[in-house]
């Protein structure tokens, strides 16, 4: 069972079902262990929804064409880029010693009382607690394991999205 060999429609499927589980398990660590997400936590989930529903897009349409596969691959490729930019930047903010980054105001706060270029500009300099590290698993916190995922689904999509036909089988 090669993941290299399967359909259009079936990686890109399991690429949304990934993204929704991680979503999931986000909102779960966050109820059920008490971690609050930050601003760019909060942004790297709406990252992972936006891939997961391109995702889910392209797996249920499952085009024949391959100029309509490549545009859903670079879509998604597009919105796991993002990704990569936002946990890239957390991740780095984690790097560096606590005092570097500046506790601001939450989240909640910041949306209610600023414009969105404002927020988006404010999120994305490390205000919040963006610099704790909270929780690891082997050895990774969760916007590098997020950083991770962003990765491979991107690599995944456009996998997808811009590999060449197989003769005599059908790619859906």
């Amino acid at each position: 069972m090669n993941p290299l060999r399967w359909s259009f429609r079936a990686l890109m499927l399991g690429g949304a079902v990934l993204c929704f589980a991680l979503i999931g398990f986000a909102i779960y660590s966050q109820l059920q262990w008490g971690l609050e997400p930050c601003p760019l936590c909060i942004f790297q989930r709406l990252a992972f929804a936006a891939l997961g529903v391109v995702m889910l897009v392209a797996g249920l349409h499952a085009p024949r064409g391959s100029g309509a596969r490549a545009t859903y691959g670079l879509l998604a490729f597009a919105a796991a880029a993002v990704g990569v930019g936002i946990a890239g930047r957390h991740v780095w903010l984690q790097m560096h010693p606590p005092g570097f980054v500046t506790c601001g105001a939450p989240f909640a706060f910041m949306r209610e009382t600023l414009d969105t270029p404002t927020l988006i500009k404010r999120v994305l300099t490390g205000s919040g607690d963006c610099g704790t590290i909270d929780w690891t698993f082997l050895g990774l916190s969760m916007p590098a394991w997020s950083l991770l995922w962003f990765v491979l689904l991107g690599a995944v999509a456009l996998y997808a999205g811009l590999r060449s036909g197989r003769r005599g089988r059908s790619r859906n």
